[in-house]
């Protein structure tokens, strides 16, 4: 895969808004102040995009000005890395505009640099991936460099953090203290610490044994569906297979697949019904391990243990379960395409970027 460069001090970042079109809203300048001074801190240069600011109807009803922030951002060869903004539902609408661009293909290949963001943005991941550049499964700009409180979550930034660094081996290691959901984003929030909780669990295996070393893929576990039902939208599954998105049986067997369920805290017999979807499909018994992410807020935390112990239990598959990655906080970086080192038996996750 071709592997960005990492970042440096003065360099310059851009801010995209590929999905929720929220980062423009009033209800947000508090949010978009504190975020900008927070990259700056990190000594980067923020760009915020032509249209990162439209507001929420004018970006719902206008991929085409999504797609045009990405790929000037990629055309760019000034700006190093592109932040997006926040997830939501619809980021699959901006795969058609960019799959048939050539230009927006060449740029990437030839001008290829750090991409980041998680949740609903699993489409903009996938269709990258295809195109051979590897991205990063994690920190949004709205939901983490805009942390209300008076500075980021530790764990959080230390990750951030290792965009900076050169290629590298490091571990993904277990929180010990984990944040609820804020129930209010307003500015009176500004400086107060989320609540939190310690850490009981850690990392738990609910299936198999062994250690496996694999090519990491994955992303929101709904936006995962999606690609392949069309369940949400009616078109996700023929855009995927018109672009050839979705892995070949044979690639899934090179692939640990990480998993995540978002900020909707879908009920547990809707998360059988997605796992069984990838069991029909023959990923689960495929790939080469699970790294499955903490339930935002906890919710349903044992019962989705059951749903996900239910789905493995005729397979070999190894699952390590309760990760700091994607909706629950804190969250670590995932590379794409990384190869990464799995010890079930002692529940260690080495990357190497």
């Amino acid at each position: 895969m071709i592997r960005p460069k990492k970042l440096n001090k003065g360099d310059k970042v851009a801010l995209v808004s590929l999905s929720r079109g929220i980062l423009g809203m009033p209800f947000c300048k508090h949010e978009l102040e504190i975020g900008l001074q927070r990259l700056k801190a990190f000594g980067l240069v923020p760009v915020i995009m032509p249209n990162a600011l439209k507001d929420m109807s004018y970006l719902e009803n206008h991929p085409e000005a999504k797609v045009a922030d990405l790929k000037m951002a990629f055309m760019d060869d000034s700006i190093k890395g592109i932040i997006c903004a926040i997830g939501g539902d619809d980021t699959y609408r901006t795969i058609p505009y960019l799959m048939e661009d050539k230009e927006f293909i060449n740029a990437v290949k030839t001008h290829p640099k750090i991409f980041i963001g998680f949740s609903d943005t699993t489409n903009n991941h996938l269709m990258l991936y295809k195109l051979g550049l590897q991205t990063f499964y994690g920190q949004a700009f709205l939901t983490d460099l805009a942390e209300l409180d008076s500075e980021m979550i530790p764990y959080t930034k230390k990750y951030f953090e290792k965009l900076f660094m050169d290629s590298h081996t490091y571990e993904i290691t277990s929180s010990p203290i984990w944040y609820f959901e804020r129930e209010s984003f307003g500015p009176e929030e500004i400086g107060r610490p989320r609540k939190s909780q310690i850490e009981k669990h850690g990392f738990e295996v609910l299936n198999g044994k062994g250690k496996v070393v694999g090519e990491l893929y994955g992303g929101c576990i709904e936006s995962l569906y999606d690609a392949y039902t069309s369940e949400r939208h009616g078109d996700d599954n023929e855009i995927y297979t018109k672009y050839n998105l979705l892995p070949t049986l044979d690639e899934w067997k090179e692939k640990i697949l990480f998993m995540e369920t978002s900020e909707e805290r879908i009920r547990p017999d809707r998360l059988e019904q997605i796992l069984t979807c990838f069991k029909d499909n023959k990923i689960l018994e495929n790939v080469k391990g699970v790294l499955i992410g903490k339930p935002i807020d906890e919710k349903y935390y044992e019962e989705y243990k059951e749903v996900y112990r239910k789905a493995f239990a005729d397979l070999d598959t190894p699952v390590l379960y309760n990760i700091n990655f994607g909706h629950s906080i804190p969250r670590c970086i995932i590379p794409y395409g990384a190869k990464a080192i799995i010890d079930y038996d002692n529940k260690k996750i080495t990357i190497n970027v």
